[in-house]
């Protein structure tokens, strides 16, 4: 019974010898009868052609001839069709003539008994593949299938594919012929963005340089393209350049951290897809030297503090200036024996301001050391983008608060006049529990938690203030309207506020001490502007085709913000609460490149699906290029669908060439197998030996009548 349903039996006979006797004894009687025959020939040549005749029949009937009989099954041969499912696929109508050429096909041969069609798509990861391999798959598919028995591959694609082989010799007989159907058009248009230089790293403050290039097919005219540049920042940048020639472009690094980039180009006139107009480009941001200048109004045990953790980090330069000696303040020392130096406050709040990257105030009191004007220069910094800390002492609750200066502008909290001398644990409130800069601080192997004791020691004295804006992140006690530390943001700039001059208690382990060092090296980080530290900032988590984004509630059940797609389109998205009390968003990628979001502030974030340049994307053109040193040499052809959606199918056992312009044909190999074999002997026993005798006895009447 045929057990193979693809297959068809047929009946095969041939003839073969199975000698009686081995190979070597036949040999020797073969050569022993030629050695009779030629003496025969010479010495007695009476009845010489019965004699021949005779050893004739003697070693046919040793030979043993037999008919093999074998009922084979043809089985069917296989083809495989290949379907690029890819992202480069879903442009224009290429899916919809690939989806119309794979049912034409797969019906056609379905219809021929002769064939088995296995059809593959690939690649397995659809349309999110950086990549179009779609020869691998094939191997894979295949892997089963003896090479005797593959008709041919049919690879409907658009010829952007990264895996043909390259090893011509090896696969020329392995496939079969290769046939390629394209599913694109002939003379489309393309304009892509090429980033060819970029460097990963940057300085903060510094401009690094990128170049890039905007190639164009050569069926656009135009000379010239625009091309956007969007900061870290938000801000656009537009310029014109022209096409097919490399340009530089210098970006700012801004700030510590990833910088990201987009660079994208305008489109043209029936351009194929805008996904490879606009590109990424992510620099990490690194601070040579963090300058801080820090001014201590007067000598106290918590100068030391500050010291020790702007001294301990190697990447910071520090300029630390103690007022030792006021301008009003009389004694009786000699001026000649004075070794104080004159305070340079036209050189550092005037000329070299902004080489500053961080200003400290450390109990700093009003005095006639530094006229208005300057303070005026502090406020222009910080709104200009620089960083400003307040540490309050008693001096902040008197006549000589800095808050009467032009400073007030910029500190979020304003002095009541009171100063509080009692015994209190610095408590971080609800909203502090969720900010970046006081969430989960840890002291003795305790995380704050909200609703608990503080696992640290307590402070002695409080100024008090009250908050006019900003966020409270920390208070004296359990009271919310004693703010302790706040933070504000003043324009571009940012300012942090803390109401007491006792965080050095901390240091010195009064009462089990506290997170002295970790408290004040995350504020002096979000006054840098620290990413990792930036409340307002969202989070964007990608997963293959998964994208999730991530904001603190602060209060909000949801938020709004707007995402735009790879190929330019904008939508809104809304962030609703969930159970982490985070506000957060998922959504599912449907093609490759660069998603832009950005919320209400102006915040933005990119997510990159696949690569930051795939190859998918960076050639788009439909093209047989790629693919023929595969095809010319196994016989195959090219097919344009646009042109041909329907082409004839055809098929041939041996053939030059296996395709046309307009038909493509597929190879027959006729491989079968046995399912069962009869040997029948053409002289049975009895037949030879009687033979034999009639022979013996003719030969023997021959000669007896010579």
């Amino acid at each position: 019974m045929n057990s193979d349903p693809n297959a068809h039996a047929q009946l095969a006979a041939s003839l073969h010898f199975t000698p009686v006797v081995d190979w070597p004894f036949m040999v020797v009687l073969v050569a022993t009868g030629v050695v009779l025959f030629v003496f025969s020939a010479f010495y007695h040549k009476r009845a010489l052609g019965w004699r021949c005749l005779m050893f004739a029949l003697f070693m046919l009937v040793l030979f043993n001839p037999s008919l093999l009989k074998e009922d084979r099954n043809y089985t069917q041969d296989i083809v495989a069709l290949v379907v690029d499912q890819s992202a480069s696929q879903s442009f224009g109508e290429r899916m919809k003539h690939a989806e119309n050429a794979l049912s034409y096909v797969q019906k056609t041969l379905e219809e021929e008994s002769d064939f088995s069609v296995r059809v593959i798509h690939a690649p397995l990861d659809q349309m999110l593949s950086s990549r179009t391999d779609l020869f691998s798959a094939l191997d894979q598919a295949l892997a089963d299938i003896p090479a005797k028995r593959r008709a041919g591959v049919i690879v409907i694609s658009d010829g952007q594919i990264h895996d043909v082989p390259q090893d011509v010799e090896r696969y020329k007989d392995a496939y079969g012929p290769v046939h390629l159907l394209l599913t694109g058009r002939k003379g489309e248009k393309d304009r892509r963005i090429v980033v060819t230089n970029a460097s990963a790293y940057g300085l903060v403050g510094e401009n690094i340089s990128v170049i890039y290039r905007i190639e164009d097919t050569s069926n656009i005219t135009q000379n010239e393209a625009k091309v956007t540049l969007q900061l870290h920042d938000g801000t656009e940048r537009n310029f014109y350049v022209p096409v097919n020639n490399e340009q530089t472009l210098n970006l700012p690094i801004t700030s510590a951290g990833q910088n990201i980039f987009t660079l994208s180009v305008d489109g043209v006139a029936d351009e194929i897809t805008l996904s490879n107009n606009k590109t990424a480009i992510l620099v990490n941001g690194v601070r040579d030297r963090l300058k801080v200048l820090l001014i201590s109004g007067i000598p106290h045990s918590g100068e030391r503090p500050w010291r020790d953790l702007l001294t301990s980090d190697p990447g910071v330069d520090l300029v630390h200036f103690t007022i030792l000696r006021e301008p009003q303040k009389l004694d009786y020392t000699p001026r000649n024996e004075l070794s104080l130096i004159a305070f340079p406050f036209n050189e550092l709040f005037n000329v070299k301001l902004h080489d500053f990257d961080l200003i400290i105030f450390d109990q700093y009191r009003v005095n006639n050391i530094l006229p208005d004007i300057y303070f005026h220069n502090i406020v222009r910094y910080v709104r200009m983008g620089g960083a400003f800390l307040s540490s309050s002492g008693p001096a902040f609750a008197s006549r000589s608060s800095i808050y009467d200066t032009p400073l007030g502008e910029i500190l979020p909290g304003s002095p009541t006049g009171h100063v509080t001398e009692e015994k209190y644990t610095p408590q971080i409130t609800v909203l502090g529990h969720k900010h970046p800069v006081t969430r989960s601080l840890v002291w003795n192997n305790r995380a704050s938690t909200s609703g608990e004791k503080e696992p640290w020691g307590d402070w002695l004295r409080y100024i008090n203030v009250k908050a006019n804006r900003g966020d409270i992140l920390m208070s004296a006690g359990n009271e919310e309207d004693r703010p302790l530390l706040i933070l504000d943001r003043v324009d571009k700039g940012r300012v942090a506020q803390l109401s007491s001059d006792h965080i050095w208690l901390w240091s010195r382990g009064y009462d089990g001490g506290g997170p002295h060092a970790e408290l004040l090296r995350r504020i002096v980080h979000w006054l840098m502007k620290e990413p990792d530290l930036d409340e307002r900032a969202f989070d964007v988590h990608v997963n293959k085709d998964q994208v999730t984004i991530e904001k603190q509630s602060f209060g909000k059940s949801e938020e709004t913000m707007s995402m735009q797609t790879p190929d330019g389109k904008s939508r809104l998205i809304t962030l609703k609460e969930n159970t982490q009390g985070m506000l957060s968003h998922k959504l599912k990628a449907e093609t490759l490149g660069i998603y832009a979001f950005e919320d209400v502030q102006g915040m933005r974030k990119f997510a990159i699906i696949g690569d930051i340049n795939p190859p998918e994307l960076d050639g788009v053109i439909t093209t047989p290029k790629l693919m023929q040193p595969l095809i010319e040499p196994t016989g195959g052809t090219h097919i344009w669908l646009s042109d041909t959606p329907r082409p004839s199918l055809r098929a041939y056992k041996k053939a030059l060439r296996y395709g046309g312009s307009d038909w493509l044909a597929l190879r027959h190999n006729d491989d079968f197998t046995v399912t069962r074999v009869k040997d029948i002997a053409l002289l049975p026993e009895w037949a030879s030996l009687l033979a034999l005798l009639c022979a013996l006895l003719l030969l023997w009447w021959k000669e007896g009548r010579s």
